[in-house]
């Protein structure tokens, strides 16, 4: 399977409308088209799940600021406005990040998004 194929996995839920998968050095393994977070931006993100003190100034996708919500052991979650959002779950070898918009509830981005990435862990990344 196709590291894009994930991706194209992950928005079929029609919970999630941007998705990308990153290696933990900020480089980018797949992302849906038009959603270009930066190897900088991704690099901080996997920083970041181990010290989120980087991110209290906010999470950038894209360009595009979140507020820092919280975190647990391995996601990250953000929001922009009042109805959207995003998740970032490190794996072994990766980061996986969901942005959700208007009409889907966070829940259910997060859902998605962390069930890719138990996979994705239970297959050695």
């Amino acid at each position: 399977m196709s590291w894009q194929s994930y991706i194209t996995s992950i928005l079929g839920s029609n919970f999630v409308q941007k998705a990308a998968i990153h290696g933990l050095d900020g480089s980018t393994w797949a992302t849906s088209p038009g959603f270009a977070v930066t190897p900088d931006e991704a690099k901080a993100l996997a920083k970041a799940s181990t010290d989120p003190s980087g991110l209290y100034s906010g999470i950038f996708l894209q360009g595009t600021k979140y507020t820092f919500v919280r975190q647990d052991e391995r996601s990250t979650y953000g929001r922009k406005g009042s109805d959207s959002g995003c998740v970032i779950v490190k794996t072994k070898q990766a980061i996986l990040i969901g942005v959700y918009e208007a009409g889907v509830q966070a829940g259910n981005c997060n859902t998605v998004v962390e069930k890719m990435a138990d996979y994705l862990i239970s297959v050695g990344y």
